[in-house]
């Protein structure tokens, strides 16, 4: 199949992203170079130098809010792609409303009483939504243990599901984008199932 009529597809879908620090704005990034129609992509927090070591963002975007600097650097990959942007710390209330018409919806925190409200209020509200969580990506090598794995008929999980961040095992930039990267490829294999 040829890039243009996997683009032509997948133009037609609406991706959320859940967070857009190290694995949102990663994976958001790769979505859109793959032609993704419209990126919903929710997130409260400002640019920080320190997210520059693994986040994508520039140092001249430092202070500005995330979201805010994600949809300028993804038009400069791809203006065709549609980026709807919320700037709000995503809870049980707003998340249908927020994510309301995703196909599919990408799970990007840091902390897990977040991942775990998400995927409760994604199950519970938008039933039948699949949704793609990142778990596990501290540290670096062992890529051998890096994985995707289906966990039911709606949720997915990539990551090695052990590996904490921590000041002695930071997450670093390989790592979370080899993560944030799977997370986009699980997006666009199941969007190109229904090819």
């Amino acid at each position: 199949m040829r890039f243009s009529e996997i683009k032509n597809h997948l133009k037609k879908f609406r991706v959320g992203i859940a967070g857009a620090g190290g694995l949102g704005s990663n994976c958001a990034a790769a979505l859109a170079r793959t032609g993704m129609g419209t990126l919903v992509i929710a997130d409260f927090d400002s640019v920080e130098l320190s997210n520059l070591s693994r986040q994508y963002y520039f140092t001249d975007q430092v202070g500005m809010m995330k979201t805010t600097a994600l949809k300028e650097n993804l038009s400069r990959i791809n203006p065709e792609v549609n980026v709807v942007i919320h700037e709000v710390k995503l809870d049980k209330k707003n998340i249908p409303f927020i994510f309301w018409g995703c196909n599919i919806i990408v799970e990007a925190f840091d902390k897990t009483e977040m991942k775990e409200m998400l995927i409760e209020t994604v199950q519970n509200e938008l039933p039948g939504i699949p949704l793609i969580i990142g778990s596990g990506m501290a540290g670096w090598g062992n890529n051998e243990i890096l994985k995707f794995r289906k966990i039911d008929n709606t949720l997915y999980v990539c990551g090695d599901e052990s590996s904490e961040a921590s000041e002695d095992l930071p997450a670093l930039a390989p790592r979370v984008g080899i993560v944030a990267n799977m997370q986009a490829n699980a997006v666009i294999e199941l969007l190109m199932k229904s090819f």
